[in-house]
């Protein structure tokens, strides 16, 4: 029993995997397979309603945006869709931060941040060993990516570990619907329809199959709170959108007296 209890891991789970470096490995390689046609497939699995999630986190973090000061930065940024909106958010000349620990979802990012000409900053790193001094930033947001880390505590603390005080974690991140017929109906498409249209748009079924799994597994909104509480955050609360299919959470660092 102990060696079962060891071994368990704390984050994402993919099929076939027994430690968090094998869970790590197999995301990095699954999101490399899918990353070009990634936007493509997420933007009509989703009725474009993904483009509005970032939109609302945006105007919940604007008050941070519109400090001339503000460091921001993106993790598990993906092909930089939130990057771009949170450097249109903002006021100021200051380029929004983005990484992401997957070589082709980052070069699908430079590339559209290139043909846009936003205000961003990229760089490739693992969201739990991130290349940033402590307390050095004012916001980090991410983006349906923080369910697919090895390691949620560990995920949590690094995000802790680099803001600074008052610093403000915005985590959108899919959810379980709390209204049990949009649940079941919400969970039918995601285990039937999903992988195969997904799969057919990206060419790599076992990671539309593999996405839904990790939305199940992942923990309900109200537990997500509590471990945020848990890694020292203060004033955390979140909502949900689009009938509980995803939750916006917001936690914020305590100031110094």
């Amino acid at each position: 029993m102990k060696d079962v209890m060891k071994g368990a891991m704390k984050g994402t789970t993919p099929l076939g995997t027994r430690n968090e470096q094998e869970a790590a490995n197999w995301v990095r390689g699954m999101f490399g397979r899918v990353a070009h046609r990634y936007d493509l497939a997420n933007h009509l699995l989703s009725l474009n309603i993904d483009r509005l999630w970032r939109a609302r986190t945006v105007r919940r973090v604007r008050h941070i945006l519109d400090r001339p000061d503000a460091r921001v930065l993106d993790i598990c940024c993906g092909t930089g869709d939130l990057v771009l909106a949170l450097a249109g958010g903002t006021r100021h000349a200051r380029p929004v931060l983005g990484s992401d620990f997957c070589h082709p979802m980052l070069t699908a990012a430079r590339d559209k941040v290139a043909r846009r000409g936003g205000s961003a900053v990229l760089f490739e790193a693992d969201a739990l060993r991130l290349p940033v001094r402590d307390a050095s930033l004012d916001l980090i947001t991410v983006a349906f990516g923080f369910r697919n880390l090895a390691n949620y505590e560990a995920g949590l603390r690094e995000m802790r570990r680099a803001l600074r005080p008052g610093g403000t974690a915005a985590i959108l991140e899919f959810s379980q619907p709390p209204n049990r017929i949009f649940a079941v109906m919400y969970n039918w498409y995601s285990r039937e329809i999903l992988p195969i249209i997904g799969g057919a748009l990206s060419g790599s079924r076992d990671a539309y199959r593999y996405l839904p799994e990790s939305v199940r597994k992942f923990p309900s909104a109200a537990q997500l709170a509590s471990d945020m509480q848990r890694a020292g955050f203060e004033e955390v609360r979140y909502e949900y959108w689009t009938g509980g299919i995803v939750a916006l959470h917001l936690g914020q660092v305590a100031k110094t007296t």
